[in-house]
């Protein structure tokens, strides 16, 4: 026993014993570590978490591991309602509330042009899924729940050619030669995941949108009748793909197991926060509640059935002239499942591969992880996990806790195999901090470069840390580190090219850090400039220039407000002097744009220095914390950027009409990270651009954007 507060202290493993049986008994044994009733838990030896996976022997390992996890989470949440339960059994209402505070709260027509522009991808030849794909002949557009083609070609006669419906919601595409391979969203398994989709991670967590996730196969040989081939349908939602030349490959999250009828709070306790003393149950009455409603809780884990915890897929061909072949089953057997080692992870990732050209079933590797920012190179896929070590059932990861860092990221690599072959996974590592997004990941001659922020503003103990993993045996182990970067500032974006490394940080100021990635044990700062305002999307517009976009910023001494979108060409051909070479600020507070937040909206045709940017403009305010009075344009538009000429307004293609004092809406009131622009996409054709909304396709030529010569719509009217 314990003393806390006046009150005995028990522990619930003294008060019930734990359910008999071999896998029963290794979880009970888990979860049990001396959980204080009333106060803190006496420290036990552990281990310590680690980031490496362990690969099952069985399906009962598997199942073990699991339910090992869920009591201990179960055992967590109950001990906090616990810990409730005892000041309201020990306290009147007066006594426990009257030392609180409040708290505040026409020429030849040919069939492709001769010069387009396609999906902005983060590693050449390694695409990567978008609604919007384009062969510079069609445009393949997801909209209205259909597969849409455009015969987009030559542009001035743009038209709607076939569409195909989709069942549940498409997100995502590739369209490669004769195939397309589309991503859709079908039922919830999850109430508690927004149904969007986290792209920028500054302040959302890639998780996926709890939707059973459908990919369906099309032959479009035929571009007029496109031809079901195949649909899969898996039992967890779409986190994120690469595609490397006829392989596809996929990354699903499934959901973390619940096991029905777990309970959190025992049937006969009133949920009353005080007095529950007066209502004639003591301390040890509530010791004893709960701990009877522990053990219940570990004989449902441990009676939950394994074919409730595992992926599951049903794979169904489509067979031309008729006729269909339907298998269904577990997406990886047991002893193809690598188990997690740390605490928080309840649930189970698979990197699904499959050969667009290829005939047979889906092959995948399945680790229990939770979901994470995806990076992928021609050889390589990446998992990086957040991790908090509140939410760290067990014990957190013993070297972050030697330097006290309470926030961290883990990185599971896998090799990808050609032919449609399962990718492998070959080595998981951790650093110290929360990734920002894709771009903050980068491969280089076998090392893996990764950047993170430790802290949230306004702490002033706020840092960044650039660190270099390289795979030895199975663990991704350090070779070097830059730490301390930008102290009181986080990261906003980040870009790797070769040895080098451009990290932006902001609080009121954007310092660009160019990075020296040379030594990969010893990684330096090079460079350094400082200027108005942040960039989230940073661009390698050729070697020694950036192309950057986001927003300048209104210096408040202690902070900054954030204003207008900024476009910036960044010189850094000399990496110890970066500079500003020109600069172009949109709007005021409040404007947005999707390529702000999301790199497929971005478009720069290297072909013909243009870069179309879909934007909602906002004019007026006052500046500072005050946003914009009146939209002004909503729509795309278009520059010509060159590292001479700086920007060049070419115009803007529009979709929405202005707004007028008579017509205000509200639409003005935009907060940074959260892009709503009405056009999402755009494609350069040539000397043609097409702007891209959820409603419609406008298509014009450069000499004349503010008249598209077509408008085709995307919904049936």
């Amino acid at each position: 026993m314990q003393m806390s507060r006046g009150i005995t202290v028990l522990t619930l493993t003294s008060l019930a014993a734990s359910p008999v049986g071999c896998t029963s008994h290794s979880a009970a044994d888990e979860a049990s570590d001396e959980l204080a009733i009333g106060g803190a838990a006496e420290p036990q030896e552990r281990e310590g978490s680690s980031p490496g996976l362990v690969r099952a022997q069985s399906c009962e390992d598997v199942a073990g591991a699991l339910k090992v996890k869920l009591a201990q989470a179960m055992t967590e949440q109950l001990q906090a309602n616990l810990d409730q339960a005892m000041l309201a059994a020990t306290y009147t209402c007066d006594e426990l509330y009257g030392e609180e505070e409040e708290e505040e709260e026409e020429e030849e027509e040919e069939e492709e042009a001769s010069e387009y522009s396609g999906t902005n991808v983060q590693v050449e030849d390694v695409d990567e899924a978008d609604f919007v794909k384009n062969d510079g002949g069609y445009l393949y557009i997801l909209a209205d729940g259909r597969f849409q083609v455009l015969d987009a070609w030559p542009a001035a006669k743009a038209h709607a050619l076939s569409s195909y419906p989709i069942k549940g919601t498409p997100r995502r595409m590739y369209v490669h030669e004769n195939t397309a391979v589309i991503y859709s969203s079908l039922e919830a398994w999850s109430s508690e995941i927004a149904d969007t989709e986290c792209t920028y991670g500054y302040d959302c967590d890639f998780t996926g949108d709890g939707r059973n996730l459908q990919v369906t196969v099309l032959d479009i040989s035929d571009r007029a009748k496109p031809r079901l081939t195949r649909e899969v349908e898996f039992n967890g939602s779409y986190l994120n793909s690469r595609r490397v030349g006829m392989d596809v490959h996929t990354a699903v999250v499934f959901p973390e197991y619940d096991v029905p009828g777990l309970s959190y709070w025992p049937d006969a306790l009133p949920g009353v926060s005080c007095g529950l003393k007066e209502q004639g149950f003591s301390p040890l009455k509530v010791q004893q509640l709960f701990a009877k409603l522990r053990v219940a809780n570990l004989k449902r884990i441990e009676a939950a059935p394994l074919t409730g915890l595992m992926p599951t897929v049903r794979d169904t061909w489509y067979y031309f002239g008729g006729g269909m072949d339907v298998t269904e089953g577990l997406l990886s057997a047991c002893d193809d499942v690598y188990l997690s080692q740390t605490g928080d992870a309840r649930g189970f990732l698979s990197l699904v591969s499959f050969a667009i050209d290829g005939y047979q079933s889906m092959a995948a590797s399945t680790i229990m992880s939770r979901p994470g920012a995806v990076y992928g190179t021609k050889d390589s896929l990446y998992v990086a996990v957040r991790h908090q070590q509140e939410e760290q059932d067990g014990a957190w990861f013993p070297e972050l806790e030697e330097e006290g860092v309470d926030e961290a990221t883990t990185v599971h690599k896998f090799a990808l195999q050609p032919g449609g072959s399962a990718a492998e996974y070959a080595a998981s590592g951790v650093v110290k901090g929360r990734i920002l997004n894709q771009f903050a990941m980068d491969e280089y001659e076998g090392a893996l470069r990764i950047a993170t922020t430790t802290g949230h503003l306004p702490d002033p103990e706020v840092h960044s840390t650039v660190e270099v993993l390289r795979e030895q045996g199975s663990r991704l182990v350090e070779l070097g580190r830059l730490d301390h970067l930008a102290p009181s500032e986080d990261i906003r974006s980040v870009r790797f090219r070769g040895d080098m490394g451009f990290v932006v940080t902001f609080k009121k100021t954007d310092p660009l850090f160019v990075l020296d990635l040379a030594d990969p044990g010893a990684p330096s700062v090079k460079g350094e400039l400082k200027i108005p305002g942040f960039s989230t999307y940073m661009h390698l517009m050729d070697h020694d220039h950036l192309l950057t976009m986001g927003y300048d910023a209104d210096d408040q001494g202690d902070f900054a407000w954030f204003q207008g979108i900024q476009l910036q060409v960044i010189d850094v051909s000399d990496l110890a002097h970066p500079s500003v070479l020109d600069k172009e600020v949109i709007g005021t507070r409040g404007s947005t744009s999707d390529a702000a937040t999301d790199h497929l909206a971005f478009t720069y045709f290297k072909a013909r220095d243009l870069l179309a940017v879909p934007m909602t403009i906002c004019e007026g305010g006052g500046g500072g914390g005050d946003f914009g009075d009146l939209m002004t344009f909503s729509g795309l538009l278009v520059y010509r950027v060159t590292v001479d000429g700086g920007f060049t307004p070419l115009g803007g293609v529009p979709h929405e009409e202005p707004e007028t004092e008579e017509t205000w809406s509200g639409r003005c009131d935009n907060w940074w990270t959260d892009s709503a622009s009405t056009v999402k996409r755009s494609v350069f054709m040539e000397d043609w651009v097409f702007s891209i909304a959820s409603d419609r396709v406008n298509v014009a030529q450069l000499d004349d954007l503010a008249h598209p010569t077509a408008s085709i719509p995307l919904m049936d009217e």
